[in-house]
Protein backbone atom coordinates (compact mmCIF):
# COMPACT_ATOMS: atom_id res chain seq x y z
CA UNK A 1 0.00 0.00 0.00
CA UNK A 2 1.35 3.53 -0.33
CA UNK A 3 2.66 5.29 2.21
CA UNK A 4 -0.03 7.80 1.85
CA UNK A 5 -2.81 5.32 2.13
CA UNK A 6 -1.60 4.31 5.18
CA UNK A 7 -0.79 7.53 6.38
CA UNK A 8 -4.73 8.00 6.07
CA UNK A 9 -6.34 5.26 7.46
CA UNK A 10 -3.87 5.45 10.23
CA UNK A 11 -5.88 9.36 10.77
CA UNK A 12 -9.11 8.03 10.48
CA UNK A 13 -8.63 4.82 12.82
CA UNK A 14 -8.96 5.96 16.51
CA UNK A 15 -5.99 5.83 19.06
CA UNK A 16 -6.71 3.04 21.87
CA UNK A 17 -5.50 4.33 25.50
CA UNK A 18 -2.22 4.00 26.82
CA UNK A 19 -2.12 0.98 29.50
CA UNK A 20 0.65 3.02 31.16
CA UNK A 21 -0.05 4.71 34.47
CA UNK A 22 1.13 8.22 34.62
CA UNK A 23 1.98 9.17 38.66
CA UNK A 24 -0.43 12.01 39.29
CA UNK A 25 0.59 14.10 42.31
CA UNK A 26 -2.50 15.05 44.63
CA UNK A 27 -2.22 18.25 46.38
CA UNK A 28 -0.95 17.90 49.71
CA UNK A 29 0.75 14.31 49.58
CA UNK A 30 4.47 14.56 49.61
CA UNK A 31 7.05 13.61 47.40
CA UNK A 32 7.97 10.07 47.32
CA UNK A 33 11.68 10.68 46.38
CA UNK A 34 11.58 13.23 49.41
CA UNK A 35 12.94 11.39 52.61
CA UNK A 36 11.90 13.84 55.16
CA UNK A 37 8.79 15.85 55.54
CA UNK A 38 9.05 19.68 55.40
CA UNK A 39 7.44 20.90 57.76
CA UNK A 40 7.81 24.71 57.39
CA UNK A 41 5.06 25.06 55.20
CA UNK A 42 2.91 23.74 57.90
CA UNK A 43 4.08 25.54 61.00
CA UNK A 44 3.97 28.93 58.96
CA UNK A 45 0.19 28.40 58.49
CA UNK A 46 -0.03 27.08 61.91
CA UNK A 47 0.70 30.09 63.39
CA UNK A 48 0.73 32.56 61.21
CA UNK A 49 4.54 33.42 60.65
CA UNK A 50 7.81 31.59 60.45
CA UNK A 51 10.05 31.97 62.98
CA UNK A 52 13.05 33.90 62.43
CA UNK A 53 16.13 31.08 62.20
CA UNK A 54 18.91 31.42 64.75
CA UNK A 55 22.50 30.89 64.21
CA UNK A 56 23.19 27.44 62.33
CA UNK A 57 19.40 26.75 61.77
CA UNK A 58 18.80 26.42 65.81
CA UNK A 59 15.90 28.89 66.99
CA UNK A 60 17.63 32.04 69.06
CA UNK A 61 17.80 31.36 72.38
CA UNK A 62 15.95 34.06 74.84
CA UNK A 63 18.34 36.59 76.87
CA UNK A 64 19.37 35.31 80.08
CA UNK A 65 18.48 37.12 83.56
CA UNK A 66 21.51 38.37 83.19
CA UNK A 67 21.62 39.53 80.30
CA UNK A 68 18.39 41.36 80.75
CA UNK A 69 20.17 43.41 84.19
CA UNK A 70 23.14 44.15 82.22
CA UNK A 71 20.39 45.62 79.17
CA UNK A 72 18.75 47.75 81.67
CA UNK A 73 19.88 48.32 85.37
CA UNK A 74 18.27 50.78 86.90
CA UNK A 75 15.10 49.68 86.77
CA UNK A 76 15.55 46.40 87.75
CA UNK A 77 17.77 46.99 90.87
CA UNK A 78 14.72 49.13 91.56
CA UNK A 79 12.25 46.30 91.06
CA UNK A 80 14.41 44.33 93.13
CA UNK A 81 14.21 46.62 96.02
CA UNK A 82 10.38 47.17 95.74
CA UNK A 83 10.77 43.34 96.24
CA UNK A 84 12.59 43.31 98.89
CA UNK A 85 10.69 46.13 100.97
CA UNK A 86 7.60 44.00 100.22
CA UNK A 87 8.98 40.86 101.71
CA UNK A 88 10.00 42.81 104.97
CA UNK A 89 6.91 44.82 105.28
CA UNK A 90 5.08 41.39 105.49
CA UNK A 91 7.06 39.72 107.48
CA UNK A 92 6.90 42.76 109.92
CA UNK A 93 3.45 42.72 109.65
CA UNK A 94 2.54 38.99 110.31
CA UNK A 95 4.60 39.11 113.36
CA UNK A 96 2.68 41.76 115.03
CA UNK A 97 -0.72 41.55 113.91
CA UNK A 98 -1.28 38.87 117.06
CA UNK A 99 -0.13 41.81 119.48
CA UNK A 100 -3.64 43.40 117.94
CA UNK A 101 -5.59 40.41 116.75
CA UNK A 102 -5.25 37.03 117.27
CA UNK A 103 -5.69 35.15 114.40
CA UNK A 104 -4.68 31.61 115.97
CA UNK A 105 -6.96 31.99 118.82
CA UNK A 106 -9.56 33.13 116.51
CA UNK A 107 -9.83 30.08 114.56
CA UNK A 108 -10.43 28.24 118.15
CA UNK A 109 -13.76 29.87 118.42
CA UNK A 110 -14.84 29.57 114.81
CA UNK A 111 -13.59 25.46 114.52
CA UNK A 112 -17.77 24.94 114.67
CA UNK A 113 -19.95 22.84 112.48
CA UNK A 114 -23.97 22.47 111.75
CA UNK A 115 -24.52 19.91 114.38
CA UNK A 116 -23.05 22.26 116.92
CA UNK A 117 -24.68 25.09 115.70
CA UNK A 118 -27.78 23.09 116.44
CA UNK A 119 -27.49 21.77 119.83
CA UNK A 120 -25.84 25.30 120.91
CA UNK A 121 -29.22 27.08 119.29
CA UNK A 122 -31.58 24.28 121.53
CA UNK A 123 -29.25 24.75 124.63
CA UNK A 124 -29.54 28.13 124.23
CA UNK A 125 -33.46 28.68 124.24
CA UNK A 126 -34.16 25.05 126.37
CA UNK A 127 -31.19 24.79 129.10
CA UNK A 128 -33.50 23.54 131.43
CA UNK A 129 -33.39 20.11 129.94
CA UNK A 130 -29.36 20.05 129.99
CA UNK A 131 -27.94 18.08 132.48
CA UNK A 132 -24.18 17.93 131.66
CA UNK A 133 -22.56 21.38 132.28
CA UNK A 134 -18.83 20.08 132.56
CA UNK A 135 -16.41 22.14 130.43
CA UNK A 136 -13.59 19.83 129.07
CA UNK A 137 -9.92 20.65 129.08
CA UNK A 138 -7.16 18.55 127.67
CA UNK A 139 -3.80 19.17 128.77
CA UNK A 140 -4.85 22.22 130.27
CA UNK A 141 -6.75 23.37 126.82
CA UNK A 142 -10.08 23.42 126.17
CA UNK A 143 -11.46 21.23 123.56
CA UNK A 144 -12.68 23.03 120.18
CA UNK A 145 -16.07 24.03 120.23
CA UNK A 146 -17.33 21.24 117.20
CA UNK A 147 -16.30 18.43 120.18
CA UNK A 148 -17.86 20.56 123.14
CA UNK A 149 -21.04 22.35 123.31
CA UNK A 150 -20.57 24.01 126.30
CA UNK A 151 -16.96 26.05 124.58
CA UNK A 152 -17.34 29.81 123.67
CA UNK A 153 -17.86 30.13 120.10
CA UNK A 154 -17.66 33.22 118.00
CA UNK A 155 -19.27 32.08 114.78
CA UNK A 156 -23.37 32.53 117.00
CA UNK A 157 -23.04 35.72 117.91
CA UNK A 158 -21.21 36.98 114.72
CA UNK A 159 -24.35 35.82 112.69
CA UNK A 160 -26.74 36.55 115.69
CA UNK A 161 -25.61 39.79 115.52
CA UNK A 162 -25.78 40.94 111.57
CA UNK A 163 -29.20 39.14 111.83
CA UNK A 164 -30.28 41.32 114.48
CA UNK A 165 -29.73 44.21 112.83
CA UNK A 166 -31.02 42.60 109.77
CA UNK A 167 -34.41 41.94 111.64
CA UNK A 168 -34.48 45.07 113.60
CA UNK A 169 -34.58 46.89 109.86
CA UNK A 170 -37.51 44.74 109.24
CA UNK A 171 -39.00 45.53 112.23
CA UNK A 172 -38.66 49.28 111.67
CA UNK A 173 -39.91 49.21 107.94
CA UNK A 174 -43.49 47.46 108.80
CA UNK A 175 -43.67 50.66 110.99
CA UNK A 176 -42.55 52.50 108.41
CA UNK A 177 -39.68 54.30 109.79
CA UNK A 178 -37.08 52.34 108.26
CA UNK A 179 -33.89 54.56 106.99
CA UNK A 180 -30.06 53.18 106.13
CA UNK A 181 -29.35 56.11 108.73
CA UNK A 182 -31.73 53.86 111.57
CA UNK A 183 -29.89 50.89 110.34
CA UNK A 184 -26.80 51.52 111.12
CA UNK A 185 -27.70 53.45 114.43
CA UNK A 186 -29.23 50.01 115.51
CA UNK A 187 -25.46 48.65 114.47
CA UNK A 188 -23.58 51.07 116.48
CA UNK A 189 -25.91 51.22 119.74
CA UNK A 190 -25.62 47.19 119.82
CA UNK A 191 -21.77 47.42 119.42
CA UNK A 192 -21.86 49.73 121.98
CA UNK A 193 -23.47 48.49 124.39
CA UNK A 194 -21.66 45.47 123.97
CA UNK A 195 -17.94 46.97 124.77
CA UNK A 196 -19.43 48.38 127.47
CA UNK A 197 -20.85 45.15 128.86
CA UNK A 198 -17.88 43.73 128.58
CA UNK A 199 -15.60 46.56 130.27
CA UNK A 200 -17.95 46.11 133.04
CA UNK A 201 -17.08 42.68 133.78
CA UNK A 202 -13.29 43.10 132.96
CA UNK A 203 -13.59 45.84 135.43
CA UNK A 204 -15.04 43.52 138.17
CA UNK A 205 -13.45 41.09 137.73
CA UNK A 206 -10.16 43.50 138.31
CA UNK A 207 -11.72 44.73 141.56
CA UNK A 208 -12.64 41.57 143.40
CA UNK A 209 -9.12 40.10 142.21
CA UNK A 210 -10.70 36.95 140.46
CA UNK A 211 -8.29 34.81 139.21
CA UNK A 212 -10.19 32.86 136.05
CA UNK A 213 -8.93 31.52 132.71
CA UNK A 214 -11.82 33.32 130.81
CA UNK A 215 -10.26 35.90 128.25
CA UNK A 216 -11.51 38.83 126.69
CA UNK A 217 -13.06 36.80 123.56
CA UNK A 218 -14.95 34.34 126.30
CA UNK A 219 -16.63 37.14 127.45
CA UNK A 220 -17.41 38.50 124.08
CA UNK A 221 -18.92 35.60 123.25
CA UNK A 222 -20.92 34.62 125.84
CA UNK A 223 -22.18 38.26 125.78
CA UNK A 224 -22.76 37.91 122.26
CA UNK A 225 -25.58 34.63 123.06
CA UNK A 226 -27.97 37.10 124.09
CA UNK A 227 -28.93 38.20 120.27
CA UNK A 228 -30.12 34.68 119.41
CA UNK A 229 -32.69 35.50 122.30
CA UNK A 230 -33.42 39.29 121.10
CA UNK A 231 -34.01 38.08 117.38
CA UNK A 232 -36.90 35.77 118.70
CA UNK A 233 -38.19 38.32 120.74
CA UNK A 234 -38.41 40.95 117.61
CA UNK A 235 -40.15 38.37 115.25
CA UNK A 236 -42.68 37.37 117.65
CA UNK A 237 -43.30 40.94 118.34
CA UNK A 238 -43.53 41.13 114.64
CA UNK A 239 -46.06 37.90 114.48
CA UNK A 240 -48.16 38.40 117.97
CA UNK A 241 -47.03 42.12 118.70
CA UNK A 242 -46.49 43.12 122.25
CA UNK A 243 -47.75 40.45 124.21
CA UNK A 244 -45.83 37.79 122.62
CA UNK A 245 -42.38 40.15 122.38
CA UNK A 246 -42.33 40.39 126.07
CA UNK A 247 -42.92 36.67 126.88
CA UNK A 248 -40.39 35.38 124.47
CA UNK A 249 -37.81 37.86 125.49
CA UNK A 250 -38.27 37.50 128.90
CA UNK A 251 -38.04 33.79 128.80
CA UNK A 252 -34.99 34.47 126.43
CA UNK A 253 -33.88 36.40 129.34
CA UNK A 254 -34.04 33.84 131.71
CA UNK A 255 -32.45 31.16 129.60
CA UNK A 256 -29.50 33.00 129.22
CA UNK A 257 -29.08 33.73 132.64
CA UNK A 258 -29.44 29.66 133.69
CA UNK A 259 -26.87 29.03 130.41
CA UNK A 260 -24.06 30.98 131.76
CA UNK A 261 -24.55 30.68 135.29
CA UNK A 262 -22.77 27.08 134.98
CA UNK A 263 -20.18 28.30 132.49
CA UNK A 264 -18.58 30.60 134.04
CA UNK A 265 -18.01 29.94 137.36
CA UNK A 266 -16.71 27.00 135.99
CA UNK A 267 -13.93 28.27 133.93
CA UNK A 268 -13.41 30.48 136.79
CA UNK A 269 -13.09 27.26 139.70
CA UNK A 270 -10.85 25.81 136.54
CA UNK A 271 -8.28 28.35 137.55
CA UNK A 272 -8.05 26.82 140.97
CA UNK A 273 -8.73 23.49 140.29
CA UNK A 274 -5.56 21.33 142.05
CA UNK A 275 -5.68 19.05 138.59
CA UNK A 276 -4.44 21.91 136.54
CA UNK A 277 -1.46 23.01 138.72
CA UNK A 278 0.63 19.97 137.61
CA UNK A 279 -0.15 20.39 134.12
CA UNK A 280 -2.19 17.57 133.73
CA UNK A 281 -5.45 19.01 132.81
CA UNK A 282 -8.77 18.84 134.27
CA UNK A 283 -12.54 18.82 134.05
CA UNK A 284 -15.44 21.04 136.00
CA UNK A 285 -18.29 19.04 136.63
CA UNK A 286 -21.44 20.91 137.59
CA UNK A 287 -24.41 19.17 139.14
CA UNK A 288 -26.98 21.39 137.51
CA UNK A 289 -27.54 24.99 136.57
CA UNK A 290 -26.04 27.16 139.75
CA UNK A 291 -25.32 24.38 141.57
Amino acid sequence: MHPAGLAAAAAGTPRLPSKRRIPVSQPGMADPHQLFDDTSSAQSRGYGAQRAPGGLGYPAASPTPQAAFLADPVSNMAMAYGSSLAAQGKELVDKNIDRFIPITKLKYYFAVDTMYVGRKLGLLFFPYLHQDWEVQYQQDTPVAPRFDVNAPDLYIPAMAFITYVLVAGLALGTQDRFSPDLLGLQASSALAWLTLEVLAILLSLYLVTVNTDLTTIDLVAFLGYKYVGMIGGVLMGLLFGKIGYYLVLGWCCVAIFVFMCPLLPGAVAHAYNPSTLGGRGGRITRSGPCG
